[in-house]
């Protein structure tokens, strides 16, 4: 990019990477703020609004209109979230390595919108459902796989649609405002808090009018409304173009993290150097050198087809300390990242057998029937108000009891939102006993405002362990690997999603279909909750072993620096004695 001297190429983000739709350097006059930035929660609101729409409510379809068994069904919806968020994964990639983030979201935005529209497509057509239930023989004929083949391929497309834009949006509108500019800097504040609350809000109009109408009008109506709004997202993104500030993709860090794990391994038969000083650029690393995961550091060794100069700045050839120790950065999240997993194991029973529960109690608020996936509107009311909680109530106090500015480090609010999630399993699988003997033995069906305290428990655990766990991925990650930290995060909630569905397939497998069944008054779903809260208390007895293990990067970089000045007034107390000793001697011998 070329500069320019004016204000145009001071106006640029750090680095000078950010530029306008035209390659020059951006006029903050005319781009970004607070307009570019509202045009992109556009489709972030767009995006949230389809996913939420079908995620919450398409257990009962399944069940209920394509006669699917309800463990089938579940694994179903969990395996399409944990595919979503997986494949979020390579929308950073992309965005980072080849298509800038406003390229990479525009083109999954589209794709997703080709998904919904299929979806709509797949759920109005007759052919594509099989007959209905015989009342008289109480029969019923599942949907054959050529009746969920296009079900299925609109599922997979929207995923890889929402994956993309999942994981580039909030990226793509902070770039729109300059950190090095206060006022910028303060607004980029608000806008991460304004992108969580349109989250919010596409969650809840999703799970109450678009639920509604797919219960009450037609899924073709409630999934063609999300098709529409996905295509205005997309439209709206992109007639914001000339407004935009975008950033020039800089490269993967997985491509990083993959050519230290290779060298590693190609030279692990070399001898480690006498002297840390001798690894490749040891003196300007921008990271301390550490012994952790020592068999690392061999990727830096200059051996015999890296001694010439130009061999030495081949990064497939040898790699750098700073590479090498941030690589080292990422392992040691390794450990916590894989407690946090179970937490979306059991927030994804919100999307699935909860919602079930609900077809199976009363839903009547007088002449009213409520839609069963209405009913996860408590959970995203409950995350909003803990979230706001949290800041004004809990972390005041949480700030005097440990004298400490922040009030509660990141893994203290995972591992509070691990508790709750332990707790909201103990009241699900309580709620659960309590409907099935009250059906079974007095054919009553108990309300559905008994699911409420579920709702808000686990609720309440999101709003802790969705910002500890974000919080921590981002001020843990290496500063060069900064844009992997939501590609981490996400991570952990789509292997959440496929713990469920394996977790689900073990126990029908296991208990002989006993446990879970379609019909749940004749199954044991609170002996599956019961499960998931005993896993969930041993996962948070070892995420405590590794919490407490954990040391935070400026924990650990202060350290190295005071150990580098102990050993630097050691060695100037050592040459002091010597110096005094000498003079000394050349006293006694004048």
């Amino acid at each position: 990019m070329v500069l320019v001297d004016n204000h145009a190429a001071k106006d640029g983000a750090e680095d000078g990477t950010l530029v306008d739709f035209r390659g020059n350097p951006v006029d903050k006059s005319r781009t970004g703020g607070w307009l570019a930035a509202g045009l992109i929660l556009g489709t972030e609101l767009s995006e949230r609004i389809c996913v939420m729409g079908i995620s919450m409510n398409l257990v009962t379809y399944l069940v209920g209109d394509l006669h699917l068994p309800a463990s089938k069904s579940a694994n179903i919806v969990t395996n399409f979230m944990g595919t979503l968020n997986l494949l979020g994964l390579l929308g950073g990639f992309l965005a980072d390595a080849k298509l800038g983030r406003y390229l990479t979201v525009a083109i999954f935005a589209s794709i997703a919108a080709l998904g919904v529209t299929l979806l709509t497509l797949a759920t109005s057509s007759r052919s594509m459902k099989p007959p209905e239930c015989d009342s008289r023989k109480g029969h019923c004929i599942a949907a054959s796989s050529q009746q969920l083949a296009l079900l299925y391929a609109a599922l997979y497309t929207l995923a890889l649609g929402g994956g993309g834009i999942k994981s580039n949006v909030s990226g793509f509108g902070s770039d729109q405002f300059d950190p090095s500019d206060p006022k910028e800097n303060k607004s980029m504040i608000y806008f991460f808090n304004r992108f969580y609350f349109c989250i919010s809000l596409g969650s809840l109009f999703a799970v109450t009018v678009l639920v509604y109408l797919q219960d009450n009008v037609g899924r073709g109506w409630g999934y063609g409304i999300s098709a529409g709004t996905m295509v205005l997202g997309v439209a709206v993104l992109i007639g914001g173009t000339t407004f935009y500030r975008f950033k020039k993709p800089q490269g993967s860090p997985l491509t990083i993290i993959w050519r230290v794990l290779f060298l590693a391994w190609r030279k692990r038969k070399l001898s480690y150097p006498s002297d840390p000083a001798f690894l490749n650029e040891y003196h300007n690393a921008k990271v301390p050198h550490t012994h952790m995961l020592r068999c690392l550091d061999k990727a830096a060794i200059i051996d015999d087809s890296a001694t010439e100069n130009e061999n030495s700045k081949n990064r497939w050839i040898v790699s750098t300390v700073t590479e090498v120790e941030e690589v080292k950065m990422v392992l040691k999240l390794i450990p916590i990242w894989s407690t946090c997993i179970l937490f979306w194991t059991v927030y994804s029973q919100m999307n699935t057998f909860t919602i079930e529960q609900a077809t199976f109690m009363n839903r009547n608020v007088g002449n009213f029937a409520i839609p069963a996936g209405s009913f996860s509107f408590f959970l995203f009311i409950s995350i909003l108000l803990f979230t706001s909680a949290n800041e004004r109530v809990t972390v005041r106090i949480a700030r005097r009891i440990t004298h400490n500015v922040q009030g509660l480090t990141s893994l203290q609010r995972v591992g509070i939102g691990l508790l709750l999630s332990v707790a909201g399993m103990v009241a699900s699988a309580l709620v659960e006993r309590l409907r099935r003997d009250r059906a079974i033995h007095d054919n009553f069906k108990i309300r559905a405002f008994w699911l409420v305290p579920q709702f808000f428990i686990v609720g309440a655990g999101e709003a802790f362990a969705y910002v500890g766990q974000l919080e921590f991925f981002i001020r843990e990650a290496p500063e060069g690997m900064k844009s992997m930290s939501t590609g981490l995060f996400l991570s952990t909630l789509s292997m959440g999603y496929f713990v469920s569905s394996l977790l689900v397939s073990l126990v029908t497998k296991v208990t002989k279909r006993s446990w879970l069944k379609s019909n749940l008054n004749k199954g044991k779903l609170d002996l599956f909750y019961w499960l998931l809260a005993v896993l969930g208390l041993i996962n948070f007895l070892v995420f405590i072993v590794f919490s407490m293990r954990h040391q935070y990067k400026v924990q650990h970089l202060s350290s190295l620096e005071d150990s580098k000045e102990e050993l630097k007034d050691w060695k100037d107390l050592t040459l002091s004695n010597k110096e005094k000793k000498l003079g000394a001697e050349e006293k006694e011998e004048a």
